[in-house]
């Protein structure tokens, strides 16, 4: 069932054009830097959008969540709802992470009466973050 949801969502987003106007994977969003990537996820309980950091390095970990702190403006402009900013946390895999994250809860990606909420919530989600990216994601390679 999960893998129908997502094999659905895609569909439904595959004629929506990037902010800058091209053909775009949503649901395997590439942002073109390392180690930065945006997750849509969902389980029986609850449904989340990240923006995940990964460098290895904490320290240089710590720069790229400062670079996307100096931003918050813009971003906040560009989103919706409630993001939780967590500098050096870990994810599931005990791997040290900095995350951006929203969460839409009491919903579950087995139940299809939930669908609609959730095709919402990451559709919403995906696009002002697909258009943030766009107008910053430059100031990121100097951090290189």
């Amino acid at each position: 069932m999960k893998k129908e949801f997502w094999t659905a969502f895609g569909q439904y987003m595959t004629p929506v054009m990037s902010a800058e106007g091209e053909k775009i994977s949503w649901v395997n969003y590439k942002t073109g830097e390392k180690n930065i990537a945006f997750r849509l996820e969902a389980d029986n309980k609850k449904a989340n959008v990240t923006i995940e950091l990964s460098q290895p390095d904490t320290g240089i970990q710590q720069l790229y969540f400062e670079q996307f702190i100096e931003l918050r403006k813009i971003f906040e402009a560009a989103v919706v709802g409630d993001w939780k900013w967590q500098l050096h946390t870990t994810n599931e895999y005990g791997k040290m992470i900095s995350q951006i994250k929203t969460e839409l809860v009491g919903v579950s990606v087995f139940k299809k009466e939930d669908w609609p909420r959730l095709i919402s919530f990451f559709k919403t989600n995906i696009i002002a973050l697909d258009e943030f990216w766009s107008n910053v994601k430059y100031s990121f390679e100097m951090l290189r």
